[in-house]
């Protein structure tokens, strides 16, 4: 309760109530070995430890609620996040509380600017245990279809720029809204070349988010 993200958006909402506030329920950013989760430490692949980190991210996400966020978005990727989240929500008086969901998010390079600035790297393996295979999509309808019957509300895409592909297949697929998240190395990207002056930036970055809308995003997350 007396982390950095609970004690932010209790301040945000103490100043700004109308405030929407959407937490990134992960662990990735607290641990030494910048892995999502338990690890078994036997294994140097990086493996994560599922269950026990089902149990850590239901009190994540339950003291993230407490301090007046009003959407919960658990990114870690691990097997049954969002059943265990739900359920400890509602034992806990949040069963209004909805859950943004990262149901298909993948071991993308496209994540390495934010990597830095946040010091999360892995210090060993990769996140390739629990994230998804870029090549896969298949496996996206799978995920969705899991959160969807765990309990989900709004399903989101990550990243976006290469996988407009996978936000159309999930919008098809579900009743649910659809989140298409831009990461870091897509903001990257536009903004390296608008400061060369090769593209002009507004346009560039209007036309790419139109095609997150066009691909049937519901909401797009963004730098």
């Amino acid at each position: 309760d007396c982390g950095i993200v609970q004690k932010t958006a209790t301040a945000i909402k103490e100043a700004v109530p109308e405030l929407l506030i959407i937490a990134d329920t992960c662990l990735c950013e607290y641990t030494s070995h910048g892995h999502c989760g338990y690890l078994d430490v036997n294994d140097l692949t990086g493996r994560v430890l599922n269950d026990p980190t089902l149990e850590l991210l239901k009190k994540t996400a339950v003291s993230q609620a407490k301090a007046g966020v009003d959407i919960i978005a658990p990114s870690g990727m691990m097997d049954g996040f969002v059943q265990a989240i739900r359920t400890g929500l509602d034992e806990e008086g949040f069963q209004d509380l909805p859950i943004l969901s990262y149901a298909a998010k993948y071991a993308s390079a496209y994540y390495g600017p934010f990597r830095d600035a946040a010091d999360s790297i892995p210090q060993f393996g990769d996140r390739r245990t629990y994230q998804m295979d870029p090549a896969n999509s298949r496996e996206a309808i799978k995920e969705i279809e899991l959160d969807i019957a765990e309990g989900a509300d709004i399903l989101m895409v990550k990243p976006a720029l290469s996988y407009m592909d996978i936000i159309w297949q999930v919008k098809e697929a579900s009743y649910l809204p659809v989140a298409a998240y831009s990461v870091s190395g897509e903001y990257s990207m536009f903004k390296a070349a608008a400061l060369n002056g090769w593209i002009d930036e507004q346009k560039v970055v209007l036309e790419t988010l139109t095609g997150f809308k066009r691909a049937g995003a519901d909401l797009i997350l963004t730098y």
